[in-house]
């Protein structure tokens, strides 16, 4: 039914504008302070004081700058923390630049991947529409990592360290982009013109010779052999000469990484609980690991996280950050702000809904180093972001349980801390999980 906005409607709406109490004190206050400033409940800030009962110590923070990385850096972050821990390093940090390297390089190929496969679907159809509006990213998951890793190590941030390309990825992105649009143009055509196997794919390795040119001149040139030198807290020096990313990963870290799954809370009709899913067109190396998510119950997910925290492991998880957070405090809490108050209006939604509505979904990835339990009950928890330690305490947020419960939506937990049943799931439908669309929210990209 149509129904235009008439005359009399702006009179009774503002006839009801002026009926609210102190609405012109409401009205001046949020347009000289915005309306963050404004709805600021001072409470929250009380009630979220970086104190915790378990946290673990993990040094000082790193910092992604103007880079949609925060997904690798809280991954390397995870594995930083046993370096620093079993080496005695302090304040070590992996070579983000490294693993950024490898990943757009390998998107690309992956990119061309789905070109080929929708080569045959109209422009416009939404398949190719997804695939075109973001052919690669700085963005990622857990299982991105780990697939990276596991084809070409990782190395020290000393022997591949940060570019300007690296740092602020704008350029490097619009570039990127630019040629992969202008490839997929051509392989398209190749396809439509019925070229022969043989001829695509030598197209396509000179594509990504461009692309792997491009990526050596903006990030530099991954190191294949290299010394790693350092200096541990008793003021001891040590040298390991001739290391491959291989041999430093399995040296210095040495996790199996088959052992850590991505868990997820979606409480959407679509994805019950204690079943494994994966989404379509989601992952970055080709033959590599995919992308896999494990959903379960809010309250399982944060038992799991303590579980790994009391066993001296931090956790990598994917949140809404911008959700009801206060960058400058380092608080995210689901009362920081009490819009709902100011405006006189109900801006509360279920989790649900807000996934299945575009309200919400994870858009970045930090790590749990702690939380405070009263009487075994988490309150609070400790997070290592990696936006530098101009924010927070020293760069460390507190995300309360309420915010947590709201606006979490993946973790990586060690498959040893699972229960059974949760083993038997991952184990029996590995081979073959539900296949979500690829614009699904739990493919989002931190």
């Amino acid at each position: 039914m149509s129904r235009a906005i008439s005359a009399d409607n702006i009179a009774q709406f503002q006839k009801d504008y002026e009926a609210v109490p102190q609405a012109d004190v409401i009205r001046r206050s949020v347009m000289n302070n915005g309306i963050n400033a404004t709805a600021e409940n001072m409470d929250a800030k009380i009630e979220n004081d970086p104190v915790f009962s378990l946290e673990l110590d993990t040094g000082a923070v790193a910092n992604q700058k103007q880079s949609g990385r925060c997904w690798m850096f809280a991954a390397l972050n995870t594995m930083r923390h046993d370096i620093q821990a079993n080496f005695k390093i302090k304040d070590f940090e992996l070579s983000q630049n490294y693993t950024n390297f490898w990943d757009k390089f390998e998107k690309s190929n992956y990119f061309f991947e789905n070109v080929l496969a929708t080569a045959d679907q109209a422009i416009d159809s939404r398949e190719v529409a997804f695939l075109m509006a973001t052919p690669q990213q700085d963005g990622g998951q857990w299982d991105m990592l780990c697939a990276l890793i596991e084809k070409y190590g990782i190395v020290p941030k000393s022997v591949m360290p940060e570019t300007k390309s690296s740092e602020n990825s704008a350029d490097l992105n619009s570039t990127l982009n630019l040629l992969l649009r202008k490839d997929a143009l051509t392989l398209r055509q190749m396809v439509a013109d019925q070229k022969s196997d043989a001829d695509i794919q030598s197209t396509r390795d000179g594509m990504l010779n461009d692309i792997y040119r491009v990526l050596v001149y903006s990030l530099g040139e991954p190191p294949v052999k290299f010394d790693f030198e350092y200096r541990d807290t008793d003021k001891k020096y040590h040298i390991d000469q001739n290391m491959t990313p291989m041999s430093f990963y399995h040296k210095y870290v040495n996790w199996d990484l088959k052992k850590y799954v991505s868990l997820i809370n979606s409480p959407t009709k679509d994805k019950p609980y204690n079943h494994l899913y994966t989404v379509k067109m989601l992952g970055n190396v080709v033959g590599g690991r995919e992308v896999r998510h494990l959903n379960v119950d809010i309250d399982t997910l944060k038992q799991l996280a303590i579980k790994q925290l009391q066993a001296g492991e931090t956790v990598w998880f994917g949140s809404d950050v911008g959700q009801s957070s206060d960058r400058k405090a380092g608080i995210m809490a689901t009362d920081v702000y009490d819009k709902s108050a100011l405006f006189g209006t109900d801006l509360n939604m279920d989790k649900g809904d807000r996934l299945d509505y575009g309200e919400s979904m994870m858009t970045h990835a930090m790590v749990i180093t702690g939380v405070d339990l009263v009487e075994g009950k988490p309150t609070k928890w400790k997070v290592e972001n990696s936006w530098g330690d101009k924010v927070g305490e020293k760069g460390y947020f507190v995300m309360s349980d309420a915010w947590l419960d709201q606006f979490v939506y993946q973790m990586v937990i060690n498959m040893d801390y699972l229960p059974d049943n949760l083993k038997q799931v991952e184990k029996d439908e590995y081979d073959h999980p539900t296949l979500l669309a690829p614009w699904d929210p739990m493919g989002a990209l931190a």
